[in-house]
């Protein structure tokens, strides 16, 4: 994993329940004080996570993580690899259990903890509600609510409907392309990151792999993630500890629901990091550095 930029991982591959393989990756260290099960985000894969995996192994935590179907080197679900497409967002659970036996196949040792960024915190969420064996929970600007700018809301209710009506259920959503966000983007504009270094980290991998440049979202994900989150925000709250960390120039996700799930959860605390965008594991190195100090504070403190 040179691209990576970080410790080395050790690739190892399994299936789900329904045939589809998987890649994970083990960053090990000796004498863990705990593994942390990372779940990472919508176009994501595990050489971007190097830099994060070496702040994360230098604290004294092994790490699990994986490509989810559909991006990475895992399996894709369409015959056009740069679509991401899933059939239901139900299926990603299926990821997670063959994530938690690979774990438990690998003797991870314990106790693990969850860190979840953006789809990997939606997917998380519904994980630990499935009784995810984790500890603790650190959710990274989960998706527990997708931004739309006001007006196209009324556009974005209806065109999954429309999209089905057509037979169009696999276009990229409107605004997006195949191509990929950091290939259609500029770092002026781009919405993940502060830092100039890391945007060109990540322009890196997407020209060095054709895998590392997932497209935008089609309509039937777009649908299945509205329907999921909507569910999730109408869950009951699990009892775990977590801690949700954003930043305030966050535009991804909507800041608004990160807020209102926050209202009665009284095991889970909401922090707002000044200035950091969607990636504040990738952010700038004040803004990142604020992320790992407040989460690994977290995963340290132990009960009285």
């Amino acid at each position: 994993m040179a691209l990576s930029e970080g410790p080395a991982a050790e690739a190892v591959w399994t299936h789900a329940s329904d045939g589809v393989r998987l890649r994970a990756g083990l960053w090990s260290v000796d004498a863990p004080k705990g593994s942390i099960l990372l779940f990472t985000g919508r176009t994501e894969y595990l050489e971007k996570y190097g830099r994060v995996a070496q702040d994360l192994t230098d604290a004294g935590y092994s790490i699990l993580s994986m490509d989810w179907r559909g991006q990475g080197l895992s399996d894709r679900v369409t015959e056009d690899a740069r679509l991401g497409h899933i059939d239901d967002f139900a299926d990603y659970q299926l990821d997670v259990a063959a994530f938690v036996a690979l774990a438990e196949k690998l003797d991870l040792p314990k106790p693990w903890y969850l860190i979840g960024h953006s789809m990997g915190g939606c997917i998380g969420l519904r994980a630990v509600l499935n009784d995810l064996p984790v500890e603790k929970a650190v959710f990274s600007a989960p998706m527990w609510g997708i931004f739309v700018i006001p007006r196209l809301r009324p556009i974005a209710r209806i065109l999954p409907e429309v999209a089905r009506f057509f037979g169009k259920q696999l276009y990229t959503m409107p605004g997006t392309s195949p191509r990929g966000y950091v290939a259609d983007s500029n770092f002026e504009s781009n919405l993940l990151t502060t830092d100039r270094a890391t945007w060109e980290y990540l322009a890196r991998h997407a020209a060095a792999d054709p895998a590392f440049a997932l497209g935008g979202p089609t309509v039937h994900w777009f649908d299945s993630a509205i329907r999921e989150t909507k569910a999730l925000r109408e869950a009951p709250r699990p009892t775990l500890p977590v801690k949700t960390l954003a930043g305030t120039r966050e535009g991804v996700i909507d800041r608004k629901t990160l807020t209102f799930m926050h209202e009665d959860w009284p095991s889970a605390s909401l922090e707002w990091i000044e200035g950091g965008r969607h990636e504040l594991m990738m952010e700038a190195p004040a803004i990142r550095q604020q992320f790992f100090d407040k989460t690994l504070a977290f995963l340290d403190e132990r009960d009285a």
